[in-house]
């Protein structure tokens, strides 16, 4: 089991940033005003951070009771949420970033009312992003007491021929 690809959480933060790029491009050709994210935006970004990590801490709990007491069809669900939760935590994060880039290009300086809640999408979609990874963490199995050979990493298994 390898983790995402730090390439491709890059890639999807490149992807947020230029979408924001071209959406304010495009608004500011047509003389509409910059999109503006809620702070509901951020509250839910800090919220699914919060729930991956409860989750996270849940599940490896468990994982210290011993057999049986963790749920494999759930632990895979949580990991599985935690890779998509880097993927959606990187992308808003290029998505504030970019937002921020075009007021930077501005020759007049944004009000505060402005820039704040861009600053706090990026800001939070970090967070979620450093919350993803740290539960893509907590999900991995340690190595068991019977393993022959303990310079494998955790959670991996062997075959021997």
């Amino acid at each position: 089991m390898r983790g995402v690809n730090a390439l491709h959480l890059l890639g999807s933060a490149a992807v947020g940033a230029s979408l924001a790029l071209f959406l304010q491009a495009w608004l500011s050709s047509r003389g509409r005003p910059s999109l503006i994210p809620p702070y509901s935006m951020s509250v839910m970004l800090i919220a699914l951070a919060v729930l991956l990590i409860v989750l996270g801490v849940r599940l490896r709990k468990n994982i210290a009771k011993g057999v049986g007491a963790v749920n494999p069809f759930q632990a895979v669900r949580l990991l599985a949420t935690a890779r998509a939760g880097q993927i959606v935590g990187s992308t808003f994060a290029g998505f504030g970033s970019g937002l921020l880039l075009s007021l930077l290009t501005r020759s007049v300086p944004a009000p505060v009312e402005t820039w704040l809640p861009m600053l706090a999408t990026a800001i939070t979609a970090i967070v979620l992003l450093a919350c993803a990874l740290f539960t893509e963490h907590l999900c991995k199995v340690p190595p068991g007491e019977n393993d022959d050979n303990g310079d494998e990493g955790p959670g991996l298994v062997t075959l021997e021929t």
